[in-house]
C-alpha cells in the first residue's frame, strides 16, 4: 500500500497560561501512517492528543519537533499559499455539525462557495452541489435550505459533503459522530465506508470509542497521554488488544448485557 501520510516523531507544545507558567508537551514523538484509501483510527480518551494530531497534520497548531509529510513532501511547516493549495487535497469533517456550518448561507452557498473560490464556474458548482448531495443521500432542494432546517445527522452529512467537494485525497475526521444519537451515528458511519468505497478517499479517524474506531478503521493506533501506546489491525487493537492502557479502554465501552457489564467492570479493576 502506497503511504499518502507519514507523521514521523511529531512534538507538539503548548505554551502555559499565566505568568511564568511552564510550557505543555502534549504529544511526545508520535510517529503513524496513513495509506492511499486506507482508514487509520486514533483512539484515546479525552486529553490524549489524538486530536492535536489532526490539527498539526491540518496546519492548525504549530509542531515543535518532527515531520509531517503528504505524499513524500514536508508539509509541516507549509505557509499559508501551500497551505491553501492543499486544501485541495486534504480536507477537515469536524465533532459539531451545527457550528461548522455558517447558519446565514444556504446548503447550496456552503458546498458551491469554496468550488467557485478555486475556479469553478457558477454552473459547474452547481452541478458539483447537485452530485454532492446525492452522494451523501440528501434531497435536490437542500441546496435553497439553511443549516437550521435540517437534524444534526443531516447537517453531519452535509459536512461530510462540503470536506468531499475538491475531491480530496485525504480528510481528517475529528470525532465526526460523537454528538449523534447511536442510529445516526450508524448511518454517518456507514456513509463514509462507503464514499471511500467508491472514490477511494483515505481517512484519519480520530476518536475516543472504540466501537466506532472498529465500524470504519482498517488499522488502529491508540494514544495515551501524548504517546502512541498500541498500533494494529482494527480486528486485532479492538478485540484482543496487547497493552494495559487498551484492554482498560475495552473493558470501559459499555455492552447491553448487564452481567457482561459487571464482569468488565471486575477486570478492569484488576488491571
Amino acid at each position: 500500500m502506497t503511504t499518502l501520510l507519514e507523521v514521523s516523531d511529531l512534538r507538539v507544545t503548548y505554551p502555559g497560561r499565566g505568568f511564568r507558567a511552564r510550557s505543555h508537551e502534549v504529544l511526545h514523538g508520535v510517529s503513524l501512517t496513513v495509506g492511499q484509501s486506507e482508514t487509520l483510527g486514533v483512539v484515546g480518551e479525552s486529553g490524549s492528543g489524538k486530536t492535536t494530531i489532526g490539527r498539526a497534520v491540518l496546519g492548525l497548531v504549530a509542531p515543535s519537533g518532527g515531520t509531517v509529510r503528504f505524499q513524500g513532501n514536508d508539509i509541516t511547516r507549509a505557509g499559508r499559499a501551500e497551505r491553501r493549495a492543499l486544501a485541495r487535497d486534504i480536507q477537515v469533517v469536524f465533532q459539531d455539525p451545527y457550528s461548522s456550518l455558517n447558519p446565514a448561507l444556504t446548503i447550496g452557498d456552503i458546498l458551491g462557495e469554496p468550488l467557485i473560490v478555486q475556479g469553478s464556474g457558477t454552473s459547474e458548482a452547481r452541478r458539483r452541489v447537485a452530485e454532492l448531495l446525492d452522494q451523501v443521500g440528501l434531497p435536490k432542494d437542500a441546496s435553497q435550505r439553511l443549516p437550521r432546517e435540517f437534524s444534526g445527522g443531516q447537517r453531519q452529512r452535509v459536512a461530510i459533503a462540503r470536506a468531499l467537494a475538491p475531491a480530496p485525497r485525504l480528510i481528517v475526521c475529528d470525532e465526526p459522530v460523537s454528538a449523534l444519537d447511536l442510529t445516526t451515528q450508524a448511518r454517518v458511519l456507514d456513509l463514509l465506508v462507503d464514499i471511500q468505497r467508491r472514490t477511494g478517499v483515505a481517512y484519519l479517524f480520530i476518536s475516543h470509542d472504540l466501537a466506532v474506531i472498529r465500524h470504519v478503521s482498517h488499522r488502529v493506533s491508540v494514544i495515551h497521554r501524548g504517546d502512541i501506546v498500541e498500533t494494529g489491525t482494527a480486528g486485532q487493537v479492538t478485540t484482543a488488544p496487547e497493552h494495559p492502557y487498551t484492554q482498560r479502554l475495552l473493558l470501559a465501552a459499555p455492552v447491553a448485557d448487564p452481567a457482561e457489564q459487571r464482569r468488565r467492570r471486575e477486570a478492569r479493576q484488576r488491571l
